[in-house]
């Protein structure tokens, strides 16, 4: 066994180069590089076959592992990739970098790639009290949403609203704190797109005391009922899965766990919302097609998506604070 390596020679280069010229054959020309590590993860196949055979990840394509079809299957566009690689550029040592800098890439293309939709993550239900004194014997109202709201010449999708609709339970308090800007007791909210300032009234609880249905008062937003908020919803939605992944590992280096790198695995790397509801227009939407999920993140339709329960996976945070 050699020991002590510094240096490579490449001495047979010249005489295997001549070779080919000798016989006008076409020189094949070698590019060696150093791998790509990142923290927080491991892309040895050895390690990566061992977390596939011990359950730890369900296959290769899990999208909490940095392979490429694991990569795809979470939602990042190969533009992004590309834009990564062109930026760190290629060595022949070994690199080792955070995976922000990889995500940082996949933000500001979805950013402007990946049209907005509205889903609720943990739903709880809102009734207008008031609907028939709004929109009389209409069942629903049909509102012309932007796909992408920043940008004048946007596209646009139909949005229904309804007497019943769902807003995040973590956007209702009914022992409101200071600076808390959502909907309490107290305070109303606007909500996105409807044009409508919701009042809370009535709370109608369950056998432990949870919030099961907001009772509302709504009114037209003007000049002088401005809320301090506005906030998400979804009415007549579908159902949604959502996979929430966070790092595979707890350790910044998993290889340097004292008890090795499936020690440092971390049990929470993957939590399944499994009671979202989703806005109707995400239906039919082809595997792998990606959306900024507004107030939550980005998100990828998986390749386990059905047409009427849509799962999708984590991408990234868009960042965006919830107040």
């Amino acid at each position: 066994m050699l020991v002590h390596v510094t240096h490579v020679l490449y001495f047979r280069r010249s005489s295997y180069y001549w070779l080919c010229n000798a016989l006008d054959i076409y020189c094949p020309v070698q590019w060696e590089y150093g791998r790509l590590n990142f923290n927080y993860t491991v892309v040895s196949k050895r390690k990566i076959l061992k977390l596939v055979s011990s359950g730890i990840v369900a296959d290769w394509d899990d999208p909490r592992l940095f392979t490429l079809t694991a990569l795809r299957r979470r939602g990042f566009p190969p533009e992004a990739i590309n834009r990564f690689c062109e930026l760190i550029g290629v060595t022949m040592s070994q690199t080792v970098l955070d995976p922000s800098a990889l995500e940082a890439c996949v933000r500001d293309y979805l950013n402007k790639h990946a049209p907005r939709r509205m889903c609720v993550e943990d739903p709880v239900k809102v009734t207008i009290k008031n609907w028939t004194e709004l929109y009389g014997d209409k069942e629903f109202v049909e509102l012309t949403v932007p796909d992408f709201p920043a940008d004048e010449n946007s596209t646009t999708r139909t949005v229904v609203l309804s007497k019943e609709l769902y807003i995040e339970r973590s956007d209702f308090l009914r022992d409101p704190v200071p600076g808390f800007r959502r909907l309490t007791p107290t305070q109303p909210v606007g909500i996105r797109y409807g044009g409508l300032v919701l009042r809370c009234g009535d709370l109608h609880v369950d056998a432990e005391n949870n919030v099961r249905e907001i009772m509302v008062e709504a009114e037209p937003i003007s000049t002088t009922n401005k809320p301090k908020a506005f906030i998400h919803w979804v009415s007549n939605p579908l159902k949604c899965e959502l996979r929430l992944y966070d790092r595979l590992f707890n350790e910044k280096n998993p290889e340097d766990c004292p008890g090795g790198f499936m020690a440092a695995v971390n049990p929470k790397s993957l939590v399944v919302a499994d009671e979202a509801l989703i806005e109707r227009s995400v239906k039919g939407s082809n595997t792998y097609s990606r959306f900024q999920f507004e107030r939550i993140g980005f998100f990828t339709v998986d390749q386990d998506s059905e047409p009427d329960h849509v799962r999708v996976n984590f991408t990234h945070l868009n960042l965006i604070i919830r107040w």
